[in-house]
């Protein structure tokens, strides 16, 4: 095993005891938080922070297994200690690894290889480029960059403190996360669906992309496949390409209850799994999306196991994905780590995905 990545900072400030405090209660929900006497130690999947709060200043020291997740613990601490900081200016700098590039690791400048339409609301577009076999662990999700038309893009860069510097003016990119649907490594492609919700950003670029479009992504990231005898998958639309994806690589021994929420029988897609799925799909008949309760009375008039190990991930408009959570914890009493239910959109803020976790 390689030796672990390993970066400090010292960062001045008013109250770093206070910042230490705030810093620790934001990832408790992420992770494993310890405090020490003067200290904490923040563990995640992506490696383990350790803070130190002395006379007007805070020690950070980030140690991870890889510089992607090392430029990820950086980015999000530095990100949260200016947030905590309020009014106060904050200077970071870090030494250690990683702390003489601007590169971020974990992009990949792409280009749009096709799109075409798998049903009357979902489009899939396919970008080549090398190193697809990068997305294929770590995560289900990517943050697209879409560059203004007509201009050569300019893609974001590490800053000195380990936050993203991001274009701006002409040159700004609209960001929009999607699922990774499938990788075909041998043609060095990856395919993306889009839902098509009116005149989004998102939308509107899928319907316009041309083949030799550049596209920039960063991720992979945003869970993974979690170990289970039995998964609940459910979802509206946009949650459909992370289901599929999860169904394909669901192990012939593993059982899943998948219900997914469409327009129609016009936006059924095939889902194909070596598990023993049930799938059911739930047709709103004309009424609008985020409007139903269908998801969720769908959901508890699921036949749970008596027995095993369960998983639950749901992905749906913002109001519907409280009210699952909810029922989920509360009624079914699932543990944070055996359950995901995602935000993918919210009715009256736009139609891109989000994926926004709580």
């Amino acid at each position: 095993m390689a030796d672990p990545l390993i970066a400090t900072a010292r960062i001045p400030l008013a109250d770093p005891a206070g910042v230490l405090r705030e810093l620790c209660e934001h990832f408790v929900e992420h992770g494993t938080v310890t405090l020490t006497e003067g200290g904490g130690r923040l563990e995640s999947p992506f490696g383990v922070v350790t803070l130190e709060a002395g006379p007007a200043v805070l020690t950070v020291r980030a140690e991870c297994p890889n510089d992607g997740h090392l430029f990820i613990v950086k980015s999000s601490v530095a990100e949260h200690v200016v947030m905590f900081a309020g009014d106060q200016p904050v200077t970071i700098a870090w030494s250690g690894d990683g702390a003489a590039t601007t590169e971020i690791p974990y992009f990949r400048e792409m280009t749009v290889r096709r799109a075409r339409d798998i049903t009357p609301t979902m489009r899939r577009v396919t970008l080549a480029g090398a190193d697809v076999g990068h997305f294929e662990t770590g995560g289900l999700h990517v943050r697209v960059l879409i560059p203004p038309a007509g201009r050569k893009p300019r893609w974001p860069v590490a800053g000195s403190d380990g936050r993203v510097v991001w274009p701006q003016g002409e040159d700004e990119l609209t960001r929009r996360v999607y699922t990774v649907r499938s990788i075909d490594r041998a043609r060095g492609e990856i395919d993306i669906d889009v839902v098509l919700h009116g005149d989004s950003p998102g939308s509107v670029w899928a319907r316009t992309v041309q083949a030799g479009d550049p596209v920039g992504l960063l991720g992979p990231g945003g869970g993974d496949i979690v170990p289970a005898d039995w998964y609940l998958l459910c979802g509206d639309e946009t949650a459909l390409p992370v289901i599929a994806r999860i169904a394909e690589a669901l192990p012939p021994e593993a059982r899943a209850t998948i219900l997914l929420e469409v327009a129609d029988a016009s936006e059924r897609q095939p889902i194909a799994s070596a598990a023993q799925i049930e799938l059911s799909w739930l047709h709103r008949d004309g009424a609008e999306a985020g409007t139903t309760d269908l998801l969720e009375t769908a959901i508890k008039a699921a036949a749970w196991p008596a027995s095993g190990t369960p998983y639950a991930l749901a992905g749906c408009e913002h109001g519907q994905a409280r009210a699952i959570r909810s029922y989920l914890r509360k009624e079914r009493g699932l543990s944070r780590d055996r359950h995901l239910v995602a935000a993918y959109w919210r009715r009256g803020h736009g139609g891109d995905a989000v994926a926004d976790p709580e």
